[in-house]
């Protein structure tokens, strides 16, 4: 892989003056209950996302990317959310964020020109949040560079808002905190409503145990597709159950749900409150049992993303049902869904059988020859050089 300052000297010809990383997630239970103020459970991965910076003097902002030959460019001063299109939004969203943040903390003096090549080998398109890795990773660097002193969940909100307003897309911040907090060998637990975030031991090797990423090469888009339907069926449930968010509601409240809601929002309600327990649940799990008792949580997930928020698709049944069958303890859909990703549980010794096993079943159904790949629960955003 072209490495970022590899990047930076072909596109800008010349040396950057750092390169920072962050990585993208795999969330291991807690699917769409974050931007209903929900809890959730991810981690970030030993894929990465590297941007290398070097600062300039001429007020423009310049990105280039391994994964475009076009370098955009756009003066700092003309920097709107409405100007950025393509690859080039996530991080110049970023950008436009933290110079907001700036302005807004007296520190607008301290923006300058800069020059930002990207490298990245976080599968795109495969629901492991690349976008949030491009996202955090530039911010990382600028707000070192440029000295705005900005904590972690400050650096969040600002991704999260580059990604909403810039990007088009109505995410949480589920994506970013995991990329952000992230811990080797921990999960990251969040709490949307109060942003409390407090990492969780794993200890998934000591336990004999691998996660096995199973990218089903049908990608989805989050700024299309059905993401804003399903979020819109949630701010519909709760407005019509009379609370602002879905965080709200418990079990307790669902047949009063199912007498007053139709049958499709009734069913995208029951998947986020039961969500909302189910990551409750694999906490206390892996603190008191480990990770071999969590299995049958991650099953029960996808059964309700499958059924009840209606986001997996034939490809993604397929490989959480030929993992188990060949041995997995637990596997699911993981990220927004429409394609992407699931991830299994697996003993690592049986690593290689459980993969067969997943590729054969695909290419019984004719379906697109499987990615599969471990991924470690590694560090958050940091600088590298």
């Amino acid at each position: 892989m072209t490495t970022a300052p590899e990047a930076h000297v072909a596109a800008f010809d010349s040396r950057p003056d750092g390169t920072w990383s962050a990585p993208g997630r795999v969330n291991l239970v807690g699917e769409h209950t974050d931007y209903n103020d929900g809890l959730v459970l991810p981690f970030a991965i030993d894929r990465r996302t590297e941007c290398a910076v070097k600062i300039t003097d001429d007020g423009f902002i310049r990105v280039a990317s391994t994964h475009s030959a076009e370098v955009v460019s756009v003066e700092i001063d003309s920097l709107t959310s409405n100007c950025l299109d393509g690859w080039s939004a996530y991080p110049l969203g970023v950008a436009w964020a933290l110079v907001e943040a700036a302005g807004k903390n007296g520190l607008a003096d301290r923006v300058r020109g800069c020059e930002l090549a990207i490298a990245s080998d976080v599968p795109i398109g495969a629901g492991l949040s690349s976008s949030a890795a491009i996202e955090c990773a530039v911010a990382v660097a600028l707000n070192e560079l440029w000295g705005l002193g900005l904590e972690q969940m400050d650096l969040v909100l600002a991704c999260q808002r580059a990604e909403n307003v810039a990007v088009g897309a109505p995410t949480g911040i589920m994506d970013q905190t995991a990329s952000l907090f992230g811990v080797e060998d921990h999960a990251v637990l969040l709490d949307c409503q109060t942003r409390e975030v407090r990492t969780v031991e794993l200890g998934l090797a000591a336990a004999g145990l691998s996660i096995m990423v199973m990218d089903s090469r049908v990608e989805h888009a989050h700024a299309t597709g059905g993401y804003k339907e399903r979020r819109a069926d949630c701010e519909r449930g709760a407005a019509e159950l009379g609370v602002a968010t879905l965080r709200a509601l418990s079990p307790d409240d669902l047949p009063r749900a199912k007498e007053i809601l139709s049958d499709r929002v009734f069913r995208r309600v029951r998947h986020v409150v039961t969500e909302n327990e189910r990551v409750l649940d694999t906490v206390r799990a892996l603190g008191t049992l480990g990770p071999t008792a969590i299995g049958g949580l991650m099953l029960s997930s996808h059964a309700s993303m499958r059924d009840d928020f209606e986001i997996s698709v034939p490809e993604i049944d397929a490989a959480v049902d030929a993992a188990v069958q060949a041995g997995a303890l637990g596997a699911r859909l993981t990220g927004g869904g429409f394609g992407g990703a699931s991830i299994a549980l697996v003993p690592t010794a049986d690593w290689e059988d459980i993969a067969a096993a997943v590729t054969e079943a695909l290419a019984s159904k004719s379906m697109h020859a499987p990615h599969i790949f471990v991924v470690r629960p590694s560090d958050g955003a940091r600088r590298d050089d």
